[in-house]
């Protein structure tokens, strides 16, 4: 029954690694097939396997008929790419020159711009779009949002909006940007990304902007161009950042900052300010009785 399961998913192409670990995980599985089929899968269906040329060259599809619905329709939408043997929605608009790694989803109505690389693990959730010459590393992901129901459970909301990635932009591995659920999110073009950043939903980022490792950004913040985070730079929701900003490593935004310049702290204030706190703290520890 799991191996029928992983036939129904219809990526021809996949290592078994990869098949493997689909197989392992039956939730996902039974989530792709009720998104992109309309429901559970019959168990009389058929498969066909055929080949279809297009402006990108052959590519490999596999796709399965109910026996009691329209002969012949396709229920498997995803195809395998030429260039890197990912896997790519049919409604998706990926440029030929762009390179989508075996492991690596772009969904339905995403747009992949020219010179695109898509590392291994990757995904690119519905109606994100991706500029020209943007290289984005293993496993990040360009996803949806969650929820609290009535029974305060943690359910998986679908963003309605976009997430619009700019022209040279690079997004290093495990890096997370989430779609917009009022806006859409924004990342300027020539904006460089480190591995393991956290991006929430409605944030706008400029160009030619610099985030360092383990930076997070809550939701709807806005961040003007040439702005520089250090690392683990935490920027609190609904904060706006001037353009031409440099946070020092460790810092947290939690309000405003209208004028360019540099800032450090916990919340950040003006450099010069924050170097002259810590000068004084440490004098007082260094003339005051120890109590250590």
């Amino acid at each position: 029954m799991a191996l029928n399961n992983v036939r129904r998913v219809a990526i021809v192409g996949f290592s078994n690694s990869i098949s493997n670990l689909i197989s392992n995980k039956s939730d996902y599985v039974q989530e792709c097939r009720t998104l992109f089929t309309g429901g559970p899968p019959s168990h009389s269906t058929s498969r066909y396997q055929f080949s279809v040329c297009s402006a990108h060259g052959p590519v490999s599809r596999v796709v399965s008929a109910n026996s009691g619905d329209d002969s012949g329709k396709d229920h498997q939408e995803f195809q395998k790419w030429h260039n890197g043997g990912g896997t790519f929605h049919n409604s998706a608009c990926v440029d030929p020159t762009a390179l989508i790694e075996i492991g690596a989803i772009v969904h339905s109505k995403s747009v992949v711009g020219a010179n695109v690389h898509i590392g291994s693990g990757s995904i690119i959730g519905p109606t994100v779009t991706i500029g020209q010459s943007t290289k984005i590393g293993y496993n990040v992901s360009l996803r949806f949002g969650f929820f609290v129901d009535e029974h305060g459970d943690m359910v998986k909301k679908l963003q309605i909006l976009k997430a619009n990635i700019g022209n040279q932009v690079e997004i290093g591995a495990n890096t997370c940007v989430d779609r917009g659920s009022w806006r859409d999110t924004i990342i300027g073009d020539h904006s460089k990304i480190d591995n393991l950043v956290q991006i929430g939903h409605n944030v706008v980022i400029g160009k030619n902007c610099m985030l360092c490792g383990q930076v997070g950004i809550a939701g709807s913040v806005t961040i003007g161009d040439y702005v520089t985070l250090g690392g683990r730079v935490a920027v609190c929701d609904h904060v706006s950042i001037v353009s031409k900003v440099r946070l020092a490593a460790n810092s947290c935004v939690t309000k405003d900052i209208n004028e360019p310049g540099d800032y450090g702290g916990f919340p950040a204030i003006p450099i010069h300010e924050w170097r002259r706190q810590v000068a004084t703290h440490r004098r007082a520890l260094k003339f005051s009785p120890s109590t250590y």
